[in-house]
């Protein structure tokens, strides 16, 4: 049984840094693209963030681009996103999501999901 847990959410004011954690348990995520997504109150699950198994590629969606990283250590089958200059509109639940075929724009194709940690930034 593979378990995503997300870590490091919190409230914060805007201007402001936060970094994520995922760690996977259950088998190694190794192979497979590892990735961020969020979901604010009544709006749909949107992507954020993803890095491919090798971590050499990534991908961001444009509202984060410039602002947010995302890196991966494989050795501790652990993703990361560094969240810095945060702005309201970023408040939401963020969800670490693994996909053994990639991670694309939407949620289709994800394999295991977290439970989400709540990241919520003050005006």
């Amino acid at each position: 049984q593979v378990q995503l847990v997300e870590s490091g959410g919190g409230v914060v004011q805007a201007g402001g840094s936060l970094r994520l954690s995922c760690a996977a348990s259950g088998r190694t995520l190794s192979s497979y693209a590892m990735g961020w997504f969020r979901q604010a109150p009544g709006t749909e699950r949107e992507f954020v963030a993803a890095i491919t198994w090798t971590g050499i590629s990534t991908y961001y969606a444009d509202s984060v681009k410039g602002r947010f990283t995302i890196s991966r250590d494989n050795a501790k089958n652990s993703v990361y996103l560094q969240m810095n200059t945060l702005k309201p509109d970023d408040t939401a639940v963020y969800y670490c999501a693994a996909a053994l075929k990639g991670i694309g724009a939407t949620t289709r194709g994800i394999d295991y999901w977290g439970k989400g940690t709540l990241v919520t930034v003050s005006s």
